[in-house]
């Protein structure tokens, strides 16, 4: 736990330093959602075998559910704003103050219900895939979700779309000129229709991955996949795992890949919202297409090497260790500037060398709540 005098950590670097103007809002970023504890197994030979019991060479926990994107833009320098329901018990308390107090993550449009339990994921990893099991019951009224005019003035938000459920606080979001980034979950009813995902026409970007953006556009390229998106959303990118990513811009017909940066993965829970992260602050910065999906990319690369969704999220000490590691791979008596990972990376430079170590990042833990 955070001692109760010890200030959130802040990140060395304001990845919008240079578009930030007097009149602009306080919050870059707005997200809603709820909080789950995660408790991630990992170093599994195999699957759990039914009637025998397994053992886990390594385990975490972390906040989890919203909690991961939030704590991805925080760490990466974007003012962040949460509403969010969390559990009234330990579990609720100890997501609460590694987010609020640990992160610097505004919660003042979060709640605490009365009586109701933190849900729980528990994650098990092995041969490279991972299997979930999670438990917990909807927040009770009222939810911690916003409605129309109660979203904070922001630069940006982040919105989950899920087919036939439209959510009233996007298009108000919208309409006061707040830019829209969205993902969206597995279709449990098999339809994969975009026409059932009401408020993509208020979101400025979509970010699929290749398994969800096959089935809403019935392609059978994760290229084309895009290119049909970016029909229906200014911006459509589309995640392809170790393939990278691939993204459209509608507006000025830019399109762009970047591979996927090859790491020793150990927990891939949540890399797909640092992956949003990245995005996001390549966006709001106003870099190029190809520079966002990198960044984007990077940090979701550097998440899965550590346990947990949330606490994984590299911030830019993490990120300027890796670019001095990728500046040292070029050989001997070639230009730095040759090397395909400095190449690729080359707009970090203007960034890095403010970058100075904010201490020790927290981690995902074994145990909850270490007793000070």
């Amino acid at each position: 736990m955070t001692p109760e005098n010890e200030p959130p950590q802040r990140c060395p670097i304001d990845p919008l330093a240079a578009v930030r103007g007097p009149a602009d809002p306080a919050c870059d970023v707005f997200l809603t959602g709820t909080v789950f504890l995660d408790i991630v197994f990992t170093g599994l030979d195999s699957a759990p075998v039914r009637g025998t019991e397994s053992w886990a060479r390594g385990m975490g926990s972390s906040p989890g559910g919203v909690a991961n994107m939030a704590t991805a833009l925080a760490r990466l320098g974007l003012r962040t704003s949460l509403a969010a329901a969390f559990g009234d018990d330990k579990y609720g308390e100890y997501c609460w103050e590694t987010l609020e107090r640990g992160e610097g993550i505004d919660l003042s449009r979060s709640r605490t219900p009365a009586g109701w339990h933190s849900p729980v994921t528990v994650s098990m990893a092995y041969e490279g895939e991972r299997t979930m099991v999670s438990h917990g019951h909807e927040a009770p009224p009222p939810a911690a979700e916003p409605t129309a005019g109660s979203v904070p003035e922001a630069r940006s938000a982040v919105a989950s779309l899920a087919p036939d459920r439209p959510q009233e606080w996007i298009a108000d979001a919208a309409g006061a000129g707040v830019l829209l980034f969205a993902d969206t979950g597995w279709d449990e009813s098999g339809r994969w229709e975009l026409a059932a995902l009401s408020d993509l026409a208020h979101c400025e970007a979509f970010l699929p991955n290749a398994a969800e953006a096959l089935r809403y556009t019935r392609t059978d390229d994760p290229r084309a996949a895009a290119h049909a998106l970016a029909e229906r959303v200014p911006l459509a990118v589309v995640t392809m795992g170790a393939d990278g990513a691939y993204g459209v811009d509608a507006r000025t017909g830019e399109s762009a890949h970047v591979p996927a940066i090859v790491v020793d993965a150990l927990d891939t829970t949540g890399a797909g919202d640092v992956f949003m992260a990245g995005f996001v602050t390549g966006s709001l910065a106003g870099w190029p297409l190809a520079d966002r999906l990198a960044l984007a990319g990077l940090t979701a690369s550097l998440s899965v090497r550590e346990f947990g969704g949330s606490l994984s999220a590299p911030g830019w000490a993490e990120i300027e260790a890796w670019w001095r590691h990728a500046q040292a791979l070029t050989p001997a008596g070639a230009a730095p500037e040759g090397h395909p990972l400095v190449e690729r990376y080359a707009f970090l430079a203007g960034l890095l060398p403010a970058a100075t170590a904010a201490g020790p990042r927290r981690r995902a833990v074994p145990t909850l709540g270490f007793r000070g």
